[in-house]
């Protein structure tokens, strides 16, 4: 009989390993350079548990941060174990790193997308709608190649390993299977409650509400694509919350097809070693779950 699935988005695939993350804790398990699985384990903030993390549209930039912060976390841990403590990185510096990275982020994959079209509409004389789609196209096109891309780097390729035994072995818990290798091996590496799938369900999304703003000069079209990220977030969550919860739906499966096929990029066939540290991270994150009052 299959179990119930996890309350929370997923785990993420950090430098040889894997951090999972429940409503209580979280727990990380990283593979060292001699051989052994490292684990570090910490409670989460209550915010987690409280009323703002049940309430539509919020919980999604609850999501949101939670991606950044103790993502960012388990990197640095994780780096600490694979590359040694000269590699990890703390206090203000860690967050300058994380604020220069989404200013990057959004300046390549949003501002630039908005100002391309902003020129086309207003020098080529391209009518709003076909220049807003325009907008879209780019960023899918940008995100697309940019996961392509640096799937073809040796190290990046071990990380997406590492992915793709995360969503084995929430997979294979979520089915009632023994979490043992050769038991998770035989389980997809896609699952729909990815973070590779909730970018390609924002770039989307983007696509529509950008639409209905209508046409703007460019500066206020730079502001506005930046302002409303959180919100295009929040909504993209909720519907990736929906589907992950109506699998069983013709049509539900139908639309989440481009998601599932987006995360080839970004997973690959993990080895024994892998889903072993991934199962692992999953176990020790359920125990502490466990012990945690309800």
């Amino acid at each position: 009989m299959a179990t119930e699935p996890l309350p929370f988005y997923g785990g993420q695939a950090v430098l040889e390993g894997v951090m999972m993350r429940g409503r209580h804790a979280m727990a990380i398990a990283v593979r060292a350079p001699n051989g052994e699985i490292v684990q570090h384990t910490q409670p989460l903030n209550p915010i987690y548990r409280s009323a703002f993390s049940r309430l539509p549209f919020l919980r999604g930039l609850l999501g949101l941060w939670d991606a950044l912060g103790l993502g960012f976390q388990s990197l640095n841990f994780s780096a600490s174990v694979a590359g040694g403590e000269g590699e990890k990185i703390e206090g203000p510096t860690a967050w300058g790193v994380i604020a220069l990275t989404l200013v990057f982020a959004i300046a390549i994959f949003s501002a630039g997308p908005a100002a391309l079209a902003y020129w086309v509409e207003t020098g080529l004389g391209w009518p709003f709608w076909t220049a807003a789609l325009l907008e879209g196209v780019i960023q899918l096109v940008m995100l697309i190649g940019y996961l392509w891309a640096i799937g073809q780097m040796e190290d990046i390729r071990r990380v997406f390993g590492y992915h793709g035994a995360e969503h084995k072995t929430i997979n294979a818990f979520e089915a009632g299977a023994e979490l043992t290798p050769a038991s998770v091996a035989r389980f997809p590496l896609e699952h729909p409650r990815c973070g590779t799938a909730f970018l390609l369900t924002v770039a989307v999304f983007s696509i529509f509400v950008f639409a209905l703003i209508g046409p703007l000069d460019l500066a206020p079209r730079i502001l506005s694509r930046l302002l409303l990220i959180p919100v295009i977030a929040a909504i993209a969550f909720e519907y990736q919350r929906f589907t992950a919860r109506h699998l069983h739906n013709p049509l539900i499966r139908l639309l989440i097809k481009p998601s599932l096929a987006l995360q080839r990029l970004t997973t690959r066939e993990p080895d024994e070693k892998m889903l072993e540290v991934a199962i692992t991270a999953f176990n020790t994150m359920r125990e502490k779950e466990l012990e945690s009052p309800k």
